[in-house]
């Protein structure tokens, strides 16, 4: 049985739950365990992850909804309130990460840190690659049903392990009597967390303020249309992104000398040559125009 996008995002979701409750409690106890303040606090931040999945969860399914009264073009949008959400979470997540660095550096506080033991190490090890393979299972999640918020997940997942490369880098320079690395590493992995960031809350913008299609689907989109028969010319074609799907809005030419179920005809085709070639089209709204 084909699954629904909503089951499938449901999925994604809960098996990377699972991962971050299992992992985030190993890096805890390692943190602990093998006394590093770095991993204690990689370990809080992955179950920051938790509160990113449980939003992405929240943001698909309203966005499944089906119309109602008080939203009769959909819920998609819910999605994209969703993901500007983890994009501030993520971007904060940044900023603190890096503030954090420069504190330790200003303050020289990581010259008192105690030598963390080798479980730490192997604790950062683990989290690296977990994070980056639930990164890509959820991140081909997010591509089969186009979700920004699942994306948007995946993304704060490879951002968790990036951090823990921090904290990678800072166990291994501590017990090599070099502490500072943690911190420099710190730094250079914020810009990289705030670059992403960035990245998801201009996506969520977009698909909340009725942006456009990139130029190569709308062409994509014109050559479609203009194959079809009797069409003779596109007067205007205009797409806008309405959370995860597109409305198409096009004023196709026809001979003027076609009847009105013949023109019925030809705009009803157009609808649904689009709408069947791109999944992602909600609507197609066709208007009709005479060529002269």
């Amino acid at each position: 049985m084909t699954k629904t996008n909503e089951q499938i995002a449901i999925t994604a979701a809960r098996n990377s739950i699972i991962v971050n409750i299992f992992v985030s409690a190993f890096k805890l106890f390692a943190g602990i365990f093998a006394q590093s303040a770095a991993m204690i606090s990689d370990a809080v931040h992955s179950f920051t992850d938790l509160i990113s999945t449980v939003i992405a969860i929240v943001g698909v399914k309203l966005a499944n909804k089906k119309p109602d009264k008080e939203h009769p073009y959909g819920h998609e949008r819910f999605e994209s309130v969703a993901t500007l959400l983890l994009g501030m979470l993520v971007f904060s997540v940044g900023v603190g990460i890096g503030w954090a660095g420069v504190q330790r550096i200003i303050s020289g506080e990581f010259h008192d840190l105690a030598i963390p033991g080798i479980l730490a190490l192997i604790a950062a090890v683990v989290s690296i690659i977990t994070k980056e393979a639930v990164y890509w299972y959820v991140r081909a999640a997010a591509k089969k049903i186009d979700s920004s918020a699942l994306m948007a997940d995946a993304w704060h997942s490879r951002i968790d392990g990036l951090s823990s490369i921090g904290s990678f880098i800072g166990i291994l320079g501590a017990r090599m009597g070099f502490p500072i690395l943690d911190s420099v590493a710190a730094i250079v992995i914020c810009i990289f967390i705030i670059k992403t960031a960035i990245s998801i809350i201009k996506d969520a913008l977009g698909r909340m303020t009725d942006k456009a299609c990139d130029d190569a689907i709308v062409e994509e989109m014109r050559n479609t249309i203009l194959a079809q028969e009797a069409i003779e010319g596109i007067d205007e074609l205009r797409t806008r992104l309405f959370g995860s799907k597109i409305y198409v809005d096009v004023d196709i030419r026809v001979a003027e000398n076609l009847t009105l179920g013949e023109g019925h005809t030809v705009a009803q085709q157009v609808h649904d040559v689009i709408e069947t070639s791109f999944p992602a089209v909600k609507h197609c709204m066709v208007h009709v125009n005479p060529a002269t």
